[in-house]
Formats: C-alpha cells, sequence, structure tokens
C-alpha cells in the first residue's frame, strides 16, 4: 500500500511541477522614447523613436505571450502606445488610448503587461496622444502559432515587416497647431515605407524561394495600393485570419490596416520596384522601395508599374473577394461556443454615420451627429472607481440627422450579446473603422443606403474576422461582434485628424451581473491621473 501511495504522491507532484512550467512564457522590452531629427522625405524633421529608431522595433511573440513592455517618456510631453490588433482580453486598462489608460509623463515610465491571448497575425502599435502618430513611434507586431500548431503554408525563408503611410514634412506640433485652430490638414506630402523615402529601402531574396511580407499602413488618412514589379501576391493573413489563399497583382490597403502575403523570387534575378501609391486621390502620390535578387547587379529601371487609382469597384471587389481559410488551424473567434456565427441571431443593430461639419466656427467630425470630448481622467478609471462624470447612452444608436454636438461618446452594450453594427459613409471618402479589444466579421459591403433587405446578400458563411474595416463613399459596411470581451473599448476612425477631431466613442461592455471574475482587476502599480490620481490600484 504505501508504495503505491508514494506512487501517487509522485505523479501529483509531476503534474504541479508541469502546471507551473506550462504557464505562458514572458518576453520582455525596455524601450526609451525620444526626439530625433529624422529625413524621409529629404529634409529634417522632428521624430519620435523608439530606442533610437524610426520606426520602432517589432515585437515579435507567440499565441499566448505574456508582453511586458517598459516605456521611458524622454519627450517633454505625456506620451502613450496603443496596440493594434492586440485584443487585450479583460484588461482594457492597457489598451493604450486617452480612454482607458493614463499617459506616461515626461521623465517617467510605466510597465505595460499584455498577453496576447489566443491570437495570431500581423498588427502594429502606435503614439494615440496628440498627433504623434504623425511624427513617427510606430513599429509592427507579430504573432505566430505556437509550435505544434499547423500554419496552412510552408514557412518562408523570411519574414519581413513593410510598414506604409502618407507622411508630411511639417512636424507633427504644427499639424496639430493646424487642427486646433479649427482647420482641415493639408494633402500629404509623400508616402513612406518602413520610415524612408523613395528607394529607401531594400529587401534582399533568393532565387526561388518564398517570402512573407507583413504590410501595415500607419499612416494618417489615405488609403494604398501596394504592388511588387512583375510578381503576384498571395494573401495569407488578414489581421489574425488565415484566409483562402487568393493571388492578387496589386493589393489595396486601407488606413489601419494589416495584411499578410507571400511572394516567391521567380522572376529575372534582378532589382524590381515595390510600389506603394496612394488611391482616390487627385494628385496620386507614389514612392517605391527595391525588391533585391541576391547576386544581381542590375538596379531598377524606368517608370514603375502604374496600378489603381480611383476605381472604386475595382476595390470593392477586391475587398469581397477576401475570405476566411475555414479549414485553417489556429485561434479564431468562438461565439457562444460555435465557429457558425451565421448560425447565430444577432439582438441588437447599431447603426453608425460619420459626418464633418463647423462647431464654435472650428471643424469638428461626428458619429450619429456626436463628436467625442475627451474628459481629464480616462473613462476606464472613472468607471472603475464608480466617479462618474460621463454617461453611458450619450451617444444614439442610430444616426439622428441632426447638427453636430460635442459630448463625451460612451455607448453601452451588454457583455455576451451577439449584435451588428452598419457604420454608414454618406461622404465623398473612402473611410476606415477600428474597434479595439475585438475581431469582427465583415459580413457585408455595398454602394448606397442600408437596408434591412441588405442582410439578404449578406456572406455567412466564411466572412473574414479583422479588427479594421473599410466603408466606401456614399456607402455601408456591415459587421458582427460577439462581445466577449468585457471592458470599455474604442471605436473610432482611423483618420487620424478625424479622430483627433471627435470622429470616435467608446463601447462600455458590461452588464448589470458582470461580476469581478469576467474582467481582470485594474494592475498593480497602474499610473493613475486627473480624478483619480490619489487612489489606490484596487479600488476602496
Amino acid at each position: 500500500m504505501l508504495p503505491l501511495k508514494f506512487a501517487v504522491a509522485v505523479l501529483l507532484v509531476v503534474l504541479i511541477g508541469n502546471s507551473v512550467v506550462a504557464e505562458d512564457p514572458y518576453r520582455y522590452f525596455d524601450w526609451n522614447v525620444t526626439y530625433g531629427t529624422i529625413y524621409p522625405l529629404g529634409v529634417p524633421q522632428q521624430g519620435i523613436l523608439i530606442n533610437g529608431q524610426f520606426p520602432g522595433p517589432d515585437i515579435n511573440s507567440v499565441t499566448n505571450d505574456n508582453l511586458v513592455i517598459n516605456i521611458h517618456n524622454s519627450l517633454d510631453e505625456p506620451f502613450l502606445l496603443s496596440w493594434n490588433g492586440v485584443q487585450n482580453r479583460r484588461n482594457s486598462f492597457v489598451d493604450g488610448v486617452y480612454g482607458t489608460t493614463c499617459p506616461i509623463p515626461p521623465g517617467r515610465n510605466n510597465t505595460f503587461n499584455l498577453q496576447v491571448k489566443d491570437q495570431i497575425g500581423s498588427f502594429y502599435y502606435f503614439p494615440s496622444l496628440a498627433f504623434h502618430k504623425a511624427a513617427g513611434g510606430f513599429g509592427g507586431i507579430r504573432i505566430l502559432s505556437r509550435p505544434r500548431i499547423p500554419v496552412p503554408f510552408p514557412d518562408p525563408a523570411n519574414d519581413y515587416t513593410i510598414l506604409i503611410g502618407d507622411w508630411y514634412k511639417k512636424n507633427h506640433t504644427d499639424l496639430k497647431t493646424i487642427l486646433d485652430g479649427g482647420r482641415k490638414l493639408p494633402f500629404p506630402d509623400g508616402i513612406l515605407i518602413n520610415g524612408r523615402g523613395p528607394n529607401g529601402v531594400t529587401f534582399t531574396v533568393d532565387q526561388g524561394k518564398t517570402y512573407r511580407l507583413r504590410i501595415s499602413n500607419v499612416g494618417l488618412q489615405n488609403s494604398l495600393n501596394f504592388r511588387v514589379e512583375g510578381h503576384k501576391m498571395t494573401l495569407v493573413e488578414v489581421e489574425g485570419t488565415h484566409t483562402l489563399q487568393t493571388t492578387y497583382s496589386s493589393l489595396d490597403v486601407h488606413v489601419g490596416q494589416s495584411y499578410s502575403v507571400l511572394i516567391t523570387a521567380n522572376q529575372e534575378a534582378k532589382d524590381h520596384y515595390i510600389v506603394v501609391s496612394s488611391r482616390f486621390t487627385t494628385p496620386v502620390l507614389t514612392t517605391t522601395a527595391v525588391l533585391h535578387y541576391s547576386g544581381s547587379n542590375t538596379p531598377v529601371s524606368g517608370p514603375p508599374p502604374g496600378g489603381p487609382t480611383i476605381q472604386i469597384d475595382w476595390s470593392l471587389n477586391q475587398a469581397r473577394s477576401i475570405r476566411t481559410n475555414l479549414s485553417a488551424s489556429g485561434p479564431r473567434p468562438n461565439p457562444q461556443g460555435s465557429y457558425h456565427y451565421g448560425m447565430i441571431n444577432t439582438t441588437k443593430t447599431i447603426r453608425l454615420a460619420s459626418s464633418a461639419g463647423q462647431v464654435n466656427g472650428k471643424q469638428r467630425y461626428a458619429v450619429n451627429s456626436v463628436s467625442f470630448v475627451p474628459l481629464d481622467t480616462p473613462l476606464k478609471l472613472l468607471d472603475y472607481f464608480k466617479i462618474g462624470g460621463f454617461r453611458v447612452g450619450s451617444i444614439p444608436d442610430s444616426p439622428t440627422g441632426g447638427g453636430i454636438y460635442q459630448d463625451t461618446s460612451v455607448l453601452g452594450v451588454d457583455y455576451r450579446q451577439f449584435i451588428e453594427i452598419i457604420f454608414e459613409n454618406n461622404e465623398d471618402i473612402v473611410q476606415s473603422w477600428h474597434l479595439d479589444g475585438y475581431s469582427f466579421w465583415v459580413v457585408g459591403m455595398d454602394g448606397g443606403q442600408w437596408t434591412q433587405a441588405s442582410r439578404n446578400g449578406y456572406n455567412l458563411r466564411d466572412a473574414v474576422s479583422r479588427c479594421t474595416t473599410q466603408v466606401y463613399p456614399k456607402s455601408w459596411t456591415a459587421i458582427y461582434i460577439a462581445l466577449d470581451n468585457v471592458g470599455m473599448w474604442n471605436l473610432r476612425t482611423e483618420f487620424w485628424a478625424r479622430q483627433y477631431l471627435g470622429q470616435q466613442l467608446y463601447m462600455r461592455v458590461y452588464t448589470d451581473s458582470t461580476s469581478l471574475r469576467d474582467e481582470y482587476p485594474i494592475p498593480r502599480g497602474a499610473r493613475l491621473c486627473g480624478k483619480v490620481a490619489n487612489r489606490h490600484t484596487r479600488p476602496l
């Protein structure tokens, strides 16, 4: 009998030991944020650097990793980073936007503890305050699948982050002054690829090998088209979702969006253009990088290949062709225990319409006529410490058609609901919308006004799940969301001047029965500010 008890004890020790060893890994980052002189378009300007780099360093991680990021703010103004596409499940305190997180004061530091829980894919981080995004401070985030989870394509020979975006020669402070004065921004001066101007970046490939390009549009306002001279691109992933492996000659990447493509170096062994150009603009901005075949001594020559310019239908049809690979393994949304989102009844429909106009003689932008104004304390902290100061329901859940007015827009939605949101765009520009904390299914998009009959055309089988979607001019886009992530989450335009001047809101995802176990408590040592500056990191 004694040997049996001993064996059981040994087994328990082994099991306990394995549970400790099996804790998800930690990755540590120590970043110093500084100003520095940069020359992306050939003239000196003030940029924001991370550890002396522009753009900042990549974050490389694996599903479920814990990321511990210590940020030292060496600027002369408050600073904050947000993690575009990282869901921060049950932990909106670390989302890194002003509605949830206190800024880091000058000369201070703050540590963010993130977990990339049940996620894979290509994303990016960016500075969220004071129009800092126009000065840099952004970088790529890649989340690899865990080693035993099969990926629906062979390992590439290399994996490149490509950050594209429109750019101004003016410092971010000058651009902010324009907006604060109630004026619109001028047309951008150019486009950057990984922080460089024309032919400023080279990507080296070997003949016959296949490479992964993770492309993110980190710019301020323009949709961009990406293409590689003479090469086809196979789309494999969009913002954490493995896609049907459709081949494209060029790809529209709207503001805030991220895509992964595979290219094979199967062309003549010489240098080829990588081209990025603006969409739906007059004039068309264009820039280039270089795809260099190793051993080649033949540089790029002649004009870069052209791409689509103002064609809306071309872009709309391409967007509809992007679909989920239902046979791929890996994390994916799982509403109410089912992958079949199209078989779940929605419990609420929210219609959101953007608009532009003047308030007190100054330019403002709005959602359902409400132009967002921030408070002196993050909404999430006011809510957590039960201080109040804002009203849930301060924005209607459908357009009113009235004039623009200012308020702190908070939309209340119930935890664990399955809802439909319609983005309605009555303006003449392409819009781009992002929701923090979630991925959603893009079930439909079309021109004209949305009606209930529009649901007849929804894709209820293999719609792509992502966190940023476009809405074409005079058109609508419909999404489905499973509200399984409690917290206070920012829903915003990715056109950064419009976001800065009011085109955003917060979704408060709770119910009266939501308990503490549904949400992590505020992190110990979290920075507090405003009306909660003297509180403890646990409510009294």
